[in-house]
């Protein structure tokens, strides 16, 4: 990767993306040798930005160069060596071609997010803290971790007290009673909560049982067809949807623990495993 300080010539459809980057206070110029952006901190010069993590953009190109039709992609990258760069992370990809006007503020957006340490999972866990569901000590494990913290529960002693975090979902132990504990899982539909908040579309939560096995449809999904969801609001949703299964799991959605007896567990294929219907759902 090299940049141009004073490129020659900057092609129409990268002044469109340029213009979106300024707008969204994003510092980036122009790589005519590369042909792409590179977006950096506030903190960083252009002369150091390939000493640093960074963003690039690039984007589909036509000739003659055009500011119709284009696929934008925004990763993130960060130096390895001298002259090498691994990639970290796709903030950004244009699920299907789509003017480029649209696809520059949105690429914007998503560098802006993470230039600010936007990231879903915050807006969520701010969601889930409103109702008191907070990170346990040593919340960060994985998700293998966790299944097996969740295994070794007993006596109606809870895994942990406390929302977990892993790098692909957030989980949060409920009892199921009778000394056992499940979870539900929560992430967005590309299995990730650390994606930027511009590019959310949508929550999932499945309930998982004492054996760690998901039980039947989601208890909570929003969005869908690659359209994006306003992350704060769809976070309150989903928290507030999770504190009513936290809050009473059993007697609201299903009673089959409370009739479980010595060689009688509960069905994990029963139908009353369903979240209460919303005005949303009957619409």
């Amino acid at each position: 990767m090299t940049s141009t300080t004073a490129p020659r010539r900057v092609t129409p459809s990268a002044s469109v993306l340029l213009k979106a980057l300024t707008a969204a206070g994003v510092p980036a110029f122009y790589d005519e040798g590369d042909d792409v952006i590179y977006a950096h901190p506030d903190s960083v010069t252009q002369d150091q930005t390939f000493h640093h993590a960074h963003v690039m953009i690039n984007w589909t190109k036509t000739y003659p160069d055009s500011i119709a039709e284009t696929y934008v992609a925004v990763t993130l990258w960060k130096p390895d060596g001298l002259t090498d760069f691994d990639q970290i992370n796709t903030l950004y990809a244009t699920p299907g071609q789509r003017p480029l006007a649209e696809e520059a503020q949105r690429a914007a957006q998503a560098a802006a997010d993470w230039m600010a340490n936007r990231r879903a999972d915050g807006l969520l866990l701010n969601a889930l803290a409103e109702y008191g569901l907070l990170p346990a000590r040593g919340a960060l494990m994985t998700p293998d971790q966790f299944d097996t913290v969740c295994a070794l529960a007993k006596n109606g002693t809870p895994p942990v007290t406390g929302v977990l975090i892993s790098a692909d979902r957030i989980d949060i132990p409920i009892s199921f009673g009778h000394g056992e504990w499940g979870r539900l899982s929560i992430a967005d539909r590309a299995c990730s909560v650390q994606h930027v908040p511009s590019v959310h579309t949508g929550w999932s939560m499945f309930l998982h049982d004492e054996h760690g096995e998901p039980v039947g449809d989601p208890v909570f999904i929003s969005g869908g067809n690659d359209a994006f969801v306003d992350c704060a609001a769809d976070s309150a949703e989903l928290a507030a949807a999770a504190a009513d299964w936290v809050t009473a799991p059993v007697s609201r959605h299903c009673d089959c623990y409370n009739n479980e007896q010595p060689g009688r567990p509960h069905d994990r294929e029963c139908n009353r495993y369903a979240h209460p219907r919303t005005d949303r759902d009957a619409a």
